[in-house]
């Protein structure tokens, strides 16, 4: 399907990838409770340099080029062919700095939340951001796997370590769904290594010949890991629990970033290595997504808990993207693509939100809220900016991705794109329900009373995500343009059969 050159420029991906994860060795090394201040200087100086390694790769980027570009090869392990090889393309762009971003914005939320072990918890987040960018860039199905399994280990001692009360059952729950779901993907990798004669290379199994009956089994055992990852329904049930009981900085990576590794997933390999499997089982797919669309918009209305409301609108937001995954039009998938880039803003931004209430008044119950605007006016308009965004307002990048899935949906079957549409009414109503209980009205008990507005650095950070939320939704070119070419490429290889 796609071709790639071995790049001239600076090895920007590897950059993007090992600066974060050593700066997270620098940290560990050198970072002490008793020099807080040092070691959070140190790691927000990682961050931001992570970040900045991570720009050339837009700057750079040739829209207009079939491929992978910013391609790197080195033998790794020589005597099974395994290599450390890295491409992108417009699929792929726009996840890498949104990765290292949102560890810049994580960081700065930690500065005065956590006291104990702060070196430990900031480089467990630099470490993972540089093995997410790794997924995103891999194009060596068994390095791809390296890195999609050892991005659990850092957040689990994350939500393990600095959750809450069932942090440890949380933790555990997290690990299992996630490492089972991978164990048929090992066994998929290793099957095409032996079918392609001895190669790890993603591109080589794209143009490799398959039966249906292997398709088949490729693309359910690659679903068995990225449903969970999403997380698709009924495989959900594991993410409300670990977002209740994670830190503030593990659900905004866990929300914005880690969920994404599944849909990302589906694009790189189940729908270009198993295109046949993937026509014939979209039906199936299809039907998931609205389901999670629907119900769990539906479950989310019902929830006590700020947090679980949130994760509960995460998956409703997935399912959005699947569904314009396997719908196979261009304004479906890239709307799949924007929703994902959108997302990890927004609800980034919604569970800081909540976590800056949370640090505040040590609950997320929406009961114990009431009439915060009268106390934190700052907060409340970035809240309910958010929880616009969250629900689709036009002019916020929440409106683009699920606007062009539904156009998609309709271009696709008229009831599929009514049934969709049907359920941003779910998203408007807990997204909003919600604000409304917790900003307005009168101050609802003397915790209430006590709030104290955001301070400089909370306002920055919240700042920053709001312009990026409006920049998106007013001005989405920039994102459209990067992945036009790879989506055609794609879906003109999903229409061509590959039976043997």
């Amino acid at each position: 399907m796609m071709q790639s050159t071995i790049s001239t420029l600076p090895p920007y991906l590897s950059l993007a990838i090992w600066v974060p994860v050593l700066f997270g060795v620098l940290v560990l090394a050198l970072g002490r409770d008793e020099k807080a201040g040092f070691t959070r200087l140190l790691s927000l100086f990682g961050a931001g340099v992570s970040f900045l390694c991570t720009l050339p790769l837009i700057q750079h980027f040739d829209n207009a080029a079939h491929g992978m570009q910013f391609v790197e090869k080195t033998p790794w392990i020589g005597r099974f062919n395994i290599l450390y090889s890295l491409g992108i393309d417009g699929l792929s762009l726009w996840f890498i700095p949104l990765t290292a971003f949102i560890t810049v914005i994580v960081v700065i939320s930690a500065w005065q939340v956590i006291e104990k072990r702060i070196a430990q918890y900031m480089a467990a987040f630099l470490i993972l951001s540089g093995l997410m960018i790794g997924v995103f860039a891999a194009m060596d199905g068994l390095l791809f796997y390296f890195f999609f399994e050892a991005t659990l280990i850092p957040m689990f001692i994350i939500i393990g370590v600095w959750g809450g009360e069932n942090r440890v059952y949380a933790s555990f729950k997290f690990f299992l769904y996630t490492f089972f779901g991978s164990l048929l993907t090992l066994i998929a990798i290793i099957y095409l290594y032996n079918v392609s004669g001895g190669s790890f290379d993603i591109l080589a199994w794209h143009k490799l010949p398959l039966t249906m009956k292997e398709q088949t089994f490729i693309f359910l055992a690659f679903l068995m890991a990225f449903a969970v990852k999403v997380p698709m329904f009924p495989v959900h049930t594991w993410l409300p629990d670990v977002h209740v009981e994670a830190p503030t900085g593990g659900s905004a990576v866990l929300a914005a970033i880690m969920l994404k590794l599944g849909a990302y997933g589906f694009l790189r390999f189940s729908l270009p290595i198993a295109p046949d499997a993937s026509r014939n089982l979209s039906g199936f797919m299809i039907t998931l997504s609205l389901i999670a669309v629907i119900y769990i918009g539906l479950v989310a209305l019902v929830q006590k808990d700020m947090k679980k409301l949130v994760a509960y609108s995460s998956i409703a937001h997935m399912g959005f993207v699947t569904l314009g995954f396997f719908m196979f039009n261009d304004m479906a998938v890239q709307g799949g693509i924007m929703q994902m880039i959108s997302h990890g803003f927004i609800s980034g931004a919604m569970f800081l939100s909540i976590g800056a209430l949370y640090d505040r008044m040590h609950s997320r119950q929406i009961a114990d809220y009431g009439g915060v605007v009268n106390r934190m006016p700052k907060f409340a308009a970035f809240f309910i900016f958010f929880s616009m965004a969250n629900c689709g307002l036009p002019a916020t990048s929440g409106f683009v991705g699920e606007f062009m899935v539904i156009l998609g949906a309709v271009q696709y079957n008229f009831w599929i794109g009514l049934l969709a549409a049907t359920a941003l009414i779910f998203g408007a109503a807990y997204s909003l329900w919600m604000a409304k209980r917790v900003i307005f009205g009168k101050i609802a008990n003397h915790h209430v009373d006590e709030l104290t507005d955001i301070n400089k650095r909370e306002f920055l950070m919240f700042a920053v995500l709001a312009i990026a939320v409006l920049v998106m939704g007013l001005y989405p070119a920039p994102f459209t343009d990067t992945m036009q070419t790879s989506v055609a490429d794609l879906l003109k290889h999903v229409a061509l059969p590959k039976l043997p």
